[in-house]
């Protein structure tokens, strides 16, 4: 049985890029094998947020992934500050990693064009992922294109760890998916937060149904026909739809005298009626925060039983103990 790790960033506001582009492949790969599923506070810190921001975001992450189906008896599920082993790691990791495989991680010279202030955290970052994936010895690590070059350097690091002592840690894998979509935000550009075009995934009515009304389409007007390829409303309804109902709303498109309006109003109502078991699941989480917190006690005990395993080897190895 393979064991596959995920490490997830609590950055905010998760929306539907998130959910169809990493959650939904998170959730299957847990039924593939022994899945690790944790919180990312710590790498949380090297851009500084507010410590009640912070708390806030772990807590919503917590029950966005639980409402979505992350499954605690399938998944370890934990926050990566309750596993204090992988700081202890991390610093038996940094004796055998070059400062210059670090200077060409692609991260952090990108965060720093970007204004990111150039701290040691930050520089070390690839390290610190390097031991969450070593410290449960994982064989397979979900991870976007963005982290390709940061699994590398973890691969790296762990064949330099295991020539310099001996043979400590699995040599893990990555899994790129070839088929995720790009889910294209209210412009049309890719989803993301730093375009300020994202679909929340579990926001109020109201205010949803006025950003899929803010949609960008072209200025076609509604008794001509359109092209269902080429526009943001119909690729978006393509991630709720049913088969019929998609070769149906593409025949009105084709057809005529059906507006981008009637297209937003179906898309709007898919979505709701898509999340709808998910919404009610979150609303029971966030009137059970104990239980929640309990799942997450849960986890941390069960990794940090895994983690101590490879910690003692490793300590014997560079002769700690």
């Amino acid at each position: 049985m393979k064991r596959i790790l995920t490490g997830i960033q609590p950055s905010g506001v998760p929306h539907i890029g998130n959910f169809f582009g990493a959650i939904r492949q998170v959730l299957e790969l847990q039924k593939m094998g022994e899945s690790f599923v944790f919180i990312a506070d710590l790498h949380s810190l090297t851009t500084s947020p507010k410590a009640e921001d912070l708390r806030e975001r772990v807590k919503r992450l917590a029950v966005d992934w639980l409402a979505c189906g992350l499954d605690p008896e399938s998944s370890v599920f934990y926050k990566q500050s309750d596993v204090p082993e992988v700081t202890e790691l991390m610093w038996y990791l940094s004796n055998v990693t070059g400062v210059g495989l670090l200077e060409r991680a692609h991260s952090y010279k990108d965060k720093i064009a970007k204004g990111f202030s150039p701290n040691t955290g930050l520089f070390t970052y690839p390290v610190l992922m390097a031991a969450d994936i070593l410290l449960y010895q994982a064989n397979l690590v979900p991870v976007g294109k963005d982290q390709k070059q940061h699994l590398e350097i973890t691969r790296d690091v762990a064949i330099r760890f295991n020539q310099t002592y001996g043979e400590a840690f699995t040599i893990p894998d990555g899994y790129i998916p070839d088929n995720v979509a790009v889910i294209p935000g209210l412009d049309g550009q890719k989803m993301s937060k730093s375009y300020n075009n994202t679909i929340d995934l579990f926001g109020d009515e109201k205010p949803m149904r006025k950003k899929f009304m803010s949609i960008k389409t072209d200025s076609k007007g509604m008794e001509e026909p359109k092209d269902p390829d080429t526009c943001n409303v119909f690729q978006l309804y393509k991630l709720f739809a049913t088969p019929e109902q998609l070769e149906e709303m593409r025949a009105r498109y084709i057809a005529g005298n059906y507006g981008y309006g009637h297209a937003k109003q179906a898309l709007f109502e898919a979505y709701m009626d898509y999340f709808a078991p998910m919404r009610k699941r979150r609303e029971e989480l966030l009137n059970n925060m104990d239980y929640v917190d309990a799942i997450l006690k849960k986890g941390a005990e069960r990794a940090r039983g895994e983690a101590m395993k490879t910690l003692t080897k490793v300590r014997e190895l560079v002769g700690i103990v």
